[in-house]
């Protein structure tokens, strides 16, 4: 089968898309033909990212919502059905990390990040899976991280108790899913240069153990993670569901 990356037709919602993995991936799914609606809790960045979509031709529209809550959730999903009356992919990439040690790590940020990681991956997968259901199909796709894989993160408690939660979610999904025709899947970026591992990067101690521990000897880009997202959801991957994709240049392997 050839990769066949249209998705002309199609309806994303892109999460946390304001800056980072998340824009990456909304303008790569606009490039591909879908129609996008860019959400994030930053009403700016999600404007910024919907501004770039239109400029390159494609079309797209902002949402400012707060995933971890269905009150928000809920009118972002119906504004997507108003304007283009369908919703056929999710990208649940919305995420915080708080950094702290297990021993000194606040309530609120543990609260936080399981709210926003975890539950909010849930009711945004339960909200469009239902219309994913009543049309017929459709495709999530679930940004994780190898922190919650194989690869924990030192004072990221949360964050890996998150992202390890989303993994077993997306299986779950899949499992459940597959009757209604809708495809769930996840992607489990390593080190990625973006705006949430900048302090990390500016830290010479920590890149060079980095580069000691990818076998490509670099960090990767958010475009390289929104590639594999793309195929996921699209039609070249049509059999492909419950997987847990790993994008770190080799860092975790097995």
């Amino acid at each position: 089968m050839d990769f066949n990356a249209n998705l002309s037709n199609r309806v994303a919602l892109v999460t946390g898309a304001g800056r980072g993995i998340g824009r990456a991936i909304a303008l790569t799914l606009a490039g591909a033909g879908a129609r996008v609606c860019v959400n994030d809790i930053n009403p700016d960045a999600a404007r910024a990212t919907a501004n770039e979509v239109l400029a390159g031709g494609g079309q797209a529209f902002d949402y400012t919502a707060d995933v971890s809550s269905k009150l928000q959730v809920g009118p972002m999903i119906e504004a997507i059905r108003d304007r283009w009356e369908r919703l056929d992919v999710l990208i649940n990439n919305a995420s915080v990390e708080p950094k702290a040690s297990v021993l000194a790590l606040d309530e609120w940020d543990w609260d936080r990040t399981l709210n926003v990681n975890l539950k909010g991956t849930f009711i945004c997968t339960q909200l469009a899976g239902r219309v994913m259901r009543d049309q017929g199909g459709g495709v999530i796709v679930n940004v994780a991280s190898i922190a919650g894989h194989k690869s924990p993160l030192p004072n990221a408690s949360a964050y890996c108790a998150s992202k390890a939660g989303v993994i077993g979610f997306t299986r779950e999904c899949a499992r459940e899913f597959a009757a209604y025709n809708i495809r769930v899947n996840a992607v489990c970026p390593g080190v990625i240069v973006t705006p949430m591992t900048q302090k990390s990067r500016d830290d010479p101690d920590v890149m060079r153990k980095w580069m000691e521990d990818i076998p490509q000897k670099r960090l990767g880009e958010p475009e390289e993670v929104a590639a594999v997202v793309l195929f996921l959801c699209s039609d070249a991957a049509s059999y492909i569901t419950g997987h847990a994709l790993v994008v770190d240049g080799g860092k975790v392997m097995g």
